[in-house]
């Protein structure tokens, strides 16, 4: 089975991460991940993080270091989640290809419906947060 790259932006501001909430209609509808998505042919991590970002949220960001991996087998196919911090250049984050935004701080981590591939980050992202 083809395992599908997948990146993931892991976003701070003032002590609490960026959730966004996947729209109906998408495969996990309804479920909450880190905005991000799939690598294109010859896009690094990091390149492909920066282009997912500017068009699902409509910002600008500056790709850091690597949180975490996580490979789940959902029905579709294997999926390689690479989770990496990222800091806020310019913008202010919009839900252009989400149902909805929040800004979640280390204690409201269990207060949504992770998707399965981005739950075992959880971990990383609470030490990020210094929870």
């Amino acid at each position: 089975m083809t395992v599908l790259r997948v990146v993931a932006g892991v976003l701070v501001r003032d002590g609490r991460v960026l959730a966004a909430k996947r729209a109906p209609g998408t495969r996990e509808a309804g479920l909450w991940e880190f905005p991000g998505g799939k690598l294109e042919p010859g896009e690094d991590d990091a390149t492909a993080l920066v282009r997912e970002l500017a068009e699902e949220l409509g910002v600008v960001v500056l790709a850091g270091e690597l949180l975490g991996v996580n490979e789940h087998a959902y029905a579709h196919g294997v999926v390689r989640l690479a989770a990496l911090r990222c800091t806020l250049v310019s913008g202010e984050p919009a839900a252009l290809d989400h149902e909805a935004l929040r800004w979640l701080g280390p204690h409201e981590l269990e207060s949504v419906d992770w998707a399965p591939a981005d739950v075992p980050l959880l971990h990383a992202v609470r030490a990020l947060l210094g929870a």
